[in-house]
């Protein structure tokens, strides 16, 4: 959903940093988002020569960005959390987010309303949340107490065990660390989420919020393995973040790193192949591109001794790889869960709105049939669950004076059929039809009954934005869902088995979705490429300095 109205911006950006004087591997990444970036950045400056191609104007992948009439909006991921993963990868390119970002702490982290109440509640971290949980239901403050300290566990166990393993070896899978682990491990992914959660609170409210986070993870609650319980530390025990200027900034930021290691980076590229030789063992030879700037269409072959496929999955294998190639046949994307797409709407609005804070969300209280009729491709009921970003409430320079800027999702069914959205209501019906509702539901839940005559700005986007912006599989929003099936060592490997040289990063290989998650993947692709064996997060500077030095001997 990126878009510019500013004109094209220079197609080709490259730093004029030297690289090693003998032996880099030539790198092409595809795709530009948080995944590809935090690649190319980690291997320029381990020693390769990377060029980074990307088809839109300019990079963030699904964080697309909207300027209009003065307003600013983010289009994608919009909840800043595991803030030492994000601060991880700065640190190994030689930054900090604290030099790089302008990070602000928001509290309340997020503000709920559910339907039928008279008024929201907000959520804080810690002890604060306790006392929240216990005022809406007696017992709920220690139950929740307790459960932050497991969630915390998890977290932890997540962290040394699971998320920096690319499971590529059988030697992830007996160790004794894992062995050890596994009379913990099988109840949390043998149980869904909802099932862990009702088991510890009866409160209808409580198992809401709590369970809410299987939606950021691409799924449902019932559908969620209760290893994801883990989520909860992150919003109410380390807290939420937001970067000044969006997440736009966070973007740009990157960027500049990346440049500043000496990528070389191509906006508007859309890249039409991956060509592999089949001398001995299939490897990858180059990629083919075409310019689509402004000046004209120009086919480019750009030689590669590594790509890395850091845009959508199945649009890599089904589109850029010959059939014989591929590691995922069609016939196992057919039993694959693509999560759910949604309804995004970019509202500017005149006048202040104090009823609501910078993260908001709307429960409604049919919870499991909302869930069932997005996983069934179903249509969408009047009133269903709608998360609300205004982040003018802490950032004043995404909206002009006096007005507010609204970022709302719908999580809708994976349908492009469903079509795209548009300015003004201009998108296709089903969409704009959602939106409307969702303006209805947000001015009637939180006391706003004049919200639609403010609006001054408006841009919807709907599924078909999701596969033509980012060639999302289905139109999905996220990455491929997080249910058992798709969790963990269960989920796509970040390498191809069958071609030499091809790697993956990105929301739908492992670790899996969200911004640190895409990160995270960034790091096991670096390591693999480079021939780091050692577990764990990568290392700090003498890692890839050690990597680059053997290069350069070579």
């Amino acid at each position: 959903m990126s878009q510019n109205k500013q004109g094209a911006q220079h197609t080709v950006k490259t730093n004029k940093k030297q690289t090693p004087a003998a032996g880099p591997q030539q790198v092409v990444v595809i795709g530009g988002g948080f995944s590809g970036l935090a690649t190319a950045g980690l291997l320029a400056a381990s020693g390769h020569k990377v060029t980074l191609l990307e088809q839109q104007k300019h990079l963030g992948g699904r964080a697309g960005r909207l300027h209009r009439d003065g307003f600013s909006f983010d289009t994608g991921p919009s909840w800043y959390l595991m803030p030492e993963v994000i601060e991880h990868w700065f640190e190994l390119m030689g930054s900090s987010t604290q030099e790089a970002l302008d990070l602000v702490a928001l509290d309340p982290g997020y503000r709920v309303w559910f339907a039928g109440e008279s008024g929201p509640v907000d959520l804080s971290t810690g002890e604060n949340a306790d006392a929240v949980f216990e005022g809406l239901a007696p017992g709920g403050g220690a139950a929740l107490s307790q459960y932050r300290e497991q969630a915390k566990e998890s977290y932890n166990l997540a962290l040394q065990h699971f998320l920096y393993d690319d499971f590529s070896s059988i030697k992830s899978f007996i160790n004794p660390h894992t062995l050890k682990l596994l009379p913990q491990l099988a109840p949390l992914l043998g149980t869904s989420l909802e099932k862990h959660v009702a088991k510890r609170f009866t409160d209808g409210r409580l198992r809401q919020i709590l369970g809410y986070p299987a939606v950021f993870l691409g799924s449902s609650p019932q559908r969620t393995p209760a290893l994801y319980h883990l989520m909860s530390h992150l919003d109410l025990t380390q807290g939420v973040g937001y970067p000044m200027g969006g997440f736009a900034a966070l973007v740009d930021a990157m960027e500049q790193i990346c440049l500043q290691a000496g990528v070389e980076i191509i906006t508007e590229a859309q890249v039409e192949g991956i060509d592999v030789a089949t001398t001995g063992k299939p490897q990858v030879q180059a990629v083919r591109w075409i310019n689509t700037a402004r000046s004209g269409i120009k086919h480019n072959v750009q030689e590669a001794d590594v790509v890395v496929g850091a845009a959508d999955l199945h649009h890599i294998e089904a589109d850029l790889l010959q059939p014989e190639f591929r590691a995922h046949s069609q016939a196992s994307w057919k039993r694959r869960d693509p999560g759910p797409s949604a309804v995004l709407l970019c509202l500017g609005i005149k006048g202040k709105i104090p009823q609501l804070d910078h993260h908001n969300l709307f429960f409604t209280k049919d919870w499991e049939e909302n869930f069932a009729r997005i996983h069934q491709g179903r249509d969408l009921e009047p009133e269903t669950s709608v998360y609300v970003c205004m982040p003018s409430h802490t950032d004043p320079s995404v909206a002009p004076a006096g007005h507010e800027n609204l970022f709302v999702l719908v999580p809708a069914p994976a349908l492009p059929a469903w079509g795209g959205g548009g300015p003004d209501g201009t998108g296709a019906a089903q969409v704009e039809e959602v939106a409307d509702a969702a303006i209805d539901q947000i001015a009637s839940w939180a006391g706003i009954p004049d919200l639609r005559e403010r609006i001054v700005v408006r841009q919807s986007y709907g599924p078909a934005d999701f596969l033509n912006t980012v060639n999302a599989w289905q139109g999905g929003a996220l990455g491929l869902a997080h249910t058992l099936r798709q969790s963990a060592f269960f989920r796509p490997a970040n390498h191809n088995p069958k071609v030499a040289g091809l790697h993956y990063a990105g929301s739908s290989v492992r670790p899996g979705i969200g911004i640190p998650m895409c990160l995270i993947s960034a790091e096991l692709v670096t390591k693999r490429i480079n021939g780091i064996k050692k577990p764990g997060p990568l290392e700090f500077g003498p890692a890839i300095q050690s990597a680059a030095k053997r290069r350069a001997e070579r």
